[in-house]
């Protein structure tokens, strides 16, 4: 079992920034990719960012340049560097990891841009 916590969510301004993070506990030896998602009401959770283990990331094309995802492997914590925000970067953002072949999540942080 994986547990997920997200946090650094909350209300900024259109062009502010946040920093969410996201720490793993339980058997974290095997996860492998994590990564960010978010949701609106009435809508599918689509991927944001991902990361594997080794580094490698891909980021949702509303994203690219504007957010960064990293890893901290030896503090089992993944971040999300979100910079420029939109108002329509607003959303619950949950975080994602892999483990023996299983997906978990975390709880979610609300995310608001608004002037």
């Amino acid at each position: 079992q994986v547990q997920l916590v997200e946090s650094g969510g909350g209300l900024v301004q259109p062009g502010g920034s946040l920093r969410l993070s996201c720490a793993a506990s339980g058997s974290i030896f095997s996860i492998s990719d994590m990564g960010w998602y978010r949701q609106t009401p009435g809508k599918q959770r689509e991927p944001v960012a991902r990361i594997t283990y080794g580094g490698s990331t891909t980021y949702a094309d509303s994203v690219k340049g504007r957010f960064t995802i990293s890893r901290d492997n030896a503090k089992n914590t993944v971040y999300l560097q979100m910079n420029s925000l939109k108002p329509e970067d607003t959303a619950v953002y949950y975080c994602d990891a892999w483990a023996y072949n299983r997906q978990y999540w975390g709880q979610g942080t609300q995310v608001t841009v608004s002037s």
